[in-house]
């Protein structure tokens, strides 16, 4: 493909969700490899949520997060309108991260929101003549701009604190609980690979081991005993 053919490309692809009066080019910063040195575009997940909220102003996002093994695993659903059936979304993405080896502050589990959520509206489409959008690099990316034009320290530029904008988002929704807590991995080893929801069909007394007896994660033990509770499971 020539030069000519290949900048056509990408002016077309330019005009995926375009919004009248809206470049986000201007909201776009740069990312330098810190292998390489190479400089490359990138589109903040904030700035993908502010595109689609123009786009889609009364659009929503969910996000359910599970513990992994030494990781949250994240799952953000991205849907035009907030009264879309549960099946009816744009587009799905799940990411895993765990503890940052260098930033204890930094929390996990919103890591994994921030990084689906990104990867979730790259995939419908918001930033894909970006270099790069939506992902959650392992280090900070250099000339991240903060709210006031001023390039901002590498500390704020973190995907956890990327995270604290996407929560006041007015449209978006977090999972109904107990629908997180059927997705819960099951921590019983013969059940390895099975989420709670699938062991309350198979083996319901197994519910009831992993809500009062397993200690080995309260949330799981949580999520157990809020689906006995929803079920009617007998826990006597």
């Amino acid at each position: 493909m020539s030069s000519k053919d290949k900048s056509a490309a990408m002016a077309m692809i330019a005009q995926i969700n375009a919004v009248e009066g809206f470049d986000p080019l201007a909201l776009a910063v740069e990312y330098v490899d810190m292998n390489t040195g190479e400089k490359w575009l990138r589109l903040p997940v904030i700035s993908q949520i502010a595109w689609f909220r123009l786009k889609y102003p009364e659009g929503r996002f969910t996000l359910n997060v599970a513990p992994g093994k030494d990781c949250f695993v994240a799952t953000a659903r991205v849907y035009r309108n907030y009264m879309d059936p549960v099946d009816c979304y744009l587009s799905e993405a799940s990411a895993a991260k765990g503890q940052h080896p260098t930033k204890p502050s930094v929390s996990a589990r919103e890591w994994a929101q921030t990084a689906a959520l990104g990867i979730a509206l790259r995939n419908a489409g918001f930033g894909l003549q970006f270099q790069a959008a939506g992902e959650a690099f392992d280090e900070p990316a250099v000339n991240e701009l903060n709210r006031d034009g001023q390039e901002s320290s590498a500390e704020n530029t973190h995907p956890d604190n990327l995270e604290t904008a996407i929560n006041p988002v007015p449209a978006t929704s977090e999972e109904d609980p107990f629908e997180t807590a059927m997705k819960m991995p099951c921590p019983i080893s013969k059940y390895q690979g099975k989420t709670l929801g699938d062991i309350l069909s198979i083996d319901p007394k197994a519910i009831v081991w992993v809500a009062q007896k397993f200690t080995g994660n309260p949330s799981l033990s949580e999520a157990a005993r809020l689906i006995c509770e929803h079920s009617l499971v007998a826990t006597a």
